[in-house]
């Protein structure tokens, strides 16, 4: 019978001693109306909000709160908001042999954040709990903080929940992960569509509550992944993994990549990262050039590039063997008839004329000056009125580390024309 049902579920549970039986707190809380939940829980709140702009302004145009229209628990509340988040959602269906599989990734990641959401509340605390769906992000907030260090709890295999009851009821309905596995649910959800990774944070004012926001940004633009499923196929560009997709999309979007560059966009230890370098280039997927700390990665239509650039200068100068004859002899350089040499000289005036220059002077001149044209290191010492190594350690290096300039030919760092330009792919990232 239902009563037997409900103290099965935890819903309802026996005092022995006392020799009487009722409504858990749990089972208050999941099945129970509002006025009763609120005489138990003075604090308790739920509170649904879609707003149709990406600001944090309370500025909603759905609501879904504890307006005495409905029961008011959380099993309701669970119910009707889990429908809301999930109605619109772009996310592209997969097949499964002849069948299309509509519940994606993406909606188990929002089902378990909004589960966490609702069994890690503190009931008895001073913030509701609010679910915000926005054009760029859901965002989940509950009362009360962490019972597992944040760090653990991302890795998934620790658990305590605050409501345990409350829990086991949601997952006797194939609902909330154990073993603390429904964060990293959560991190492979949102990492599957390429979209920035969840961010999980406390906050203890004006009270105790801990932040899960989920953002639809995406780290990937679409164009790069639909160039890569047309340039690999999509039978190998679906049979790699996710990190081995991140280098080849960082390599598209960057043109090279290397060690240093792969550790900052990703966890990974540098071993493992070494071996998923070394199986892509076996695959011919990606090459590489150079040797130790020097190594860069790319794809072939980077080096195809690079090539025909080198042949057409090849043609155009007669041979590679050409000496560039400094500022004045190189072949297209400055010393052509454009008069493009006084010009560059007049942007560097100001920095060749100082023994000492402010380093930010220096850095938006040499920015300026690569503008115009993709200058060598030489022509830069020379322009500047500073030693090469100067200029290259102090300035060249750093800049082109964080992607302010990037070299003319990439994935051939021997060209006979080697020169530095201004990094115009750098706000694709």
């Amino acid at each position: 019978d239902a009563q037997e049902f409900l103290y099965n579920i935890g819903a309802w549970g026996r005092d022995r001693e006392a020799g009487h039986s009722g409504l858990t707190r749990a089972g208050l809380l999941m099945f129970g109306s509002l006025r009763a939940i609120k005489d138990a829980f003075p604090n308790f709140m739920l509170d649904y909000q879609e707003r149709a702009e990406a600001k944090t302004e309370a500025r909603w145009v759905d609501r879904f709160t504890l307006d005495g229209t409905w029961s008011g628990n959380v099993f309701d509340f669970y119910r009707q908001v889990i429908r809301k988040l999930t109605v619109d959602l772009k996310v592209p269906f997969h097949l499964e042999g002849d069948q299309r599989l509509d519940d994606t990734l993406v909606h188990k990641a929002l089902r378990e954040a909004l589960v966490n959401c609702l069994v890690h509340a503190d009931y008895t605390g001073r913030a509701s709990v609010l679910v915000v769906k926005r054009p760029d992000m859901f965002g989940f907030r509950n009362p009360g903080l962490m019972r597992v260090p944040l760090d653990i709890a991302i890795n998934g295999g620790e658990s305590d929940y605050r409501n345990r009851l409350l829990h086991d009821m949601f997952r006797y309905i194939g609902l909330g992960e154990s073993a603390g596995s429904g964060l990293p649910k959560i991190y492979q959800g949102w990492s599957s569509q390429h979209w920035r990774d969840p961010m999980l944070r406390e906050k203890l004012e004006p009270s105790d509550q801990t932040l899960l926001e989920l953002h639809t940004l995406s780290l990937v633009p679409e164009k790069v992944l639909t160039e890569l499923r047309l340039s690999l196929g999509n039978e190998v560009f679906d049979a790699l993994s996710e990190n081995e997709r991140v280098i080849l999309v960082t390599a598209y979007i960057e043109t090279t990549v290397d060690h240093r560059r792969i550790m900052s966009v990703m966890d990974i230890h540098p071993r493992d990262l070494t071996v998923l370098f070394a199986g892509l280039v076996e695959k011919g997927i990606i090459y590489q050039e150079g040797s130790g700390r020097g190594t860069i990665y790319f794809l072939s239509g980077a080096r195809k590039v690079d090539v025909a650039e080198l042949s057409a200068f090849a043609v155009s100068s007669g041979g590679l063997g050409v000496s560039s004859g400094g500022l004045e002899g190189r072949s297209g350089g400055l010393g052509d008839s454009s008069g493009g040499f006084d010009d560059l000289q007049a942007i560097a005036a100001e920095v060749a004329g100082k023994k000492k220059a402010p380093k930010p002077l220096v850095e938006s001149t040499i920015l300026s000056l690569c503008q115009v044209k993709a200058l060598s290191l030489e022509e830069l010492a020379s322009l500047l009125n500073r030693s090469s190594e100067s200029i290259r350690k102090d300035y060249l290096q750093p800049m082109i580390k964080d992607k302010r300039l990037r070299y003319l030919y990439p994935t051939i760092p021997n060209h006979p024309e080697q020169a530095y330009t201004v990094n115009d792919k750098k706000g694709s990232e």
